[in-house]
Order: structure tokens, then C-alpha cells, then sequence
């Protein structure tokens, strides 16, 4: 380098992929994979319920309200359990088990996903499924998942939440439940058991060490 020259700053660059991971890390924290079945039976729920009066621009916004929920569900369970992920090979590697995000930001984060998703799920659809949207995130989070350490019939509980998406898009397609939404729910809810079931026996390791008592090992 040439005296008196000012040396070449790489930092705005590197700075570039740094920014990158922190928005995967962020969308990683929705659970993209596991929330893509919401996304579908929500979408399924609207469109059976809805039938002959199909609105595109409605089902689209009572999909996208689910989602939103849903990811923000998904990151408000990862703040709780960032212990116990961080003891499961499994889950470890998750943004907030490796502390690659803090649990404020995520909580943050989490929180306004799941608002905004109420909010345009009582905006663009009703009340009705905003309603359910909202016993979804409760049941799941404060229900569910600190009922994981405690008893193996938290699978049972789970399911609910789970089976619940296919009822909100019927909600916000017809504004009332009708025995279509509830065989939806039915289905969804019996699926998920032996789910649910084999997740826990082919990681059974992984929970025992983090001290889940699952119906698997229970059985």
C-alpha cells in the first residue's frame, strides 16, 4: 500500500452476508416447514367453506393472517424452550438455541407476527376468525407447550392447535362454524396423533435427554 492512502474497508461488504443469515435466522424462527400444513389446511378450510362464493383477494388475506399467527406462534415456542432445544441434536442448531438471535428480538419479533396476523384476520375476514386465530396462539403457547415437560398427554393437547388452521379459514370464508368445519378439525386433529407419535420415537433420544415425557415412551 502506498504511503498516505487511505486502506481499503471490506466491512460494508462483509457486513452484506452478515445481514443475510440474520433474516434467515428470523424466518427460520416461523418454522417455515413445519407452519407450510397450517398454510394448507387454512387455505383448504376457506375454500370448503366458502364454496360457490370463492373470493380469491379474501382467501389470500385469511391465508396470510394464518400464516402470520402461525410464525409467530412458532417463535414464541422457540423463546420458551431455547433451554431445551439447546439439549436436543434435533433442535440445537435453531437461532435461539445457538444464541445467533436475542431472546428479546425474537420475542419482539414474534409477537408483532402474531398482531399483525389477528389484526388482519379481523380486518379482512371477521372476528370469528381472528377469534380462533387467537385460541390457536394461547393454546399452543401457554397450554401446550409448558405442558411438554409435564405430561405425556400434552400430544393430545397439541393436536388441537394443530387441527384448528382448517376451522379459521372455514371462519373466515362463511363467519360461523358449521359440521364441515368440525369434521375438518376432526381430521386433522386424528392425523396428527400418530404424527406426532413417530416423531417422538425416532427422536426418542433427544427427548429423553431434554426431559419431555412423550405418549411414545409412555406407550
Amino acid at each position: 500500500m502506498i504511503r498516505g492512502q487511505t486502506p481499503f474497508v471490506a466491512e460494508p461488504f462483509a457486513a452484506v452476508p452478515a445481514a443475510r443469515h440474520r433474516l434467515a435466522d428470523f424466518f427460520s424462527l416461523t418454522k417455515p416447514r413445519l407452519n407450510l400444513l397450517v398454510v394448507i389446511t387454512a387455505a383448504v378450510g376457506y375454500y370448503l367453506g366458502a364454496g360457490s362464493s370463492f373470493d380469491l383477494l379474501r382467501w389470500l388475506e385469511a391465508v396470510a393472517g394464518t400464516a402470520l399467527v402461525a410464525g409467530g406462534a412458532a417463535g414464541l415456542n422457540q423463546v420458551y424452550e431455547r433451554d431445551t432445544d439447546g439439549l436436543m441434536r434435533r433442535t440445537r442448531m435453531r437461532p435461539l438455541a445457538a444464541q445467533r438471535l436475542g431472546v428479546s428480538e425474537a420475542t419482539i419479533f414474534s409477537a408483532a407476527l402474531a398482531t399483525a396476523g389477528l389484526a388482519l384476520l379481523a380486518g379482512a375476514a371477521n372476528v370469528l376468525a381472528a377469534a380462533l386465530a387467537f385460541l390457536t396462539l394461547v393454546s399452543y403457547n401457554i397450554v401446550y407447550t409448558p405442558m411438554k415437560r409435564r405430561s405425556p398427554l400434552a400430544t393430545l393437547v397439541g393436536a388441537i392447535p394443530g387441527a384448528l388452521p382448517p376451522m379459521i379459514g372455514w371462519a373466515a370464508a362463511r363467519g360461523t362454524l358449521t359440521s364441515g368445519a368440525w369434521a375438518l378439525f376432526a381430521i386433522v386433529f386424528v392425523w396428527q396423533i400418530p404424527h406426532f407419535m413417530a416423531i417422538a420415537w425416532l427422536y426418542r433420544d433427544d427427548f429423553r435427554r431434554a426431559g419431555f415425557p412423550l405418549l411414545a415412551r409412555s406407550c
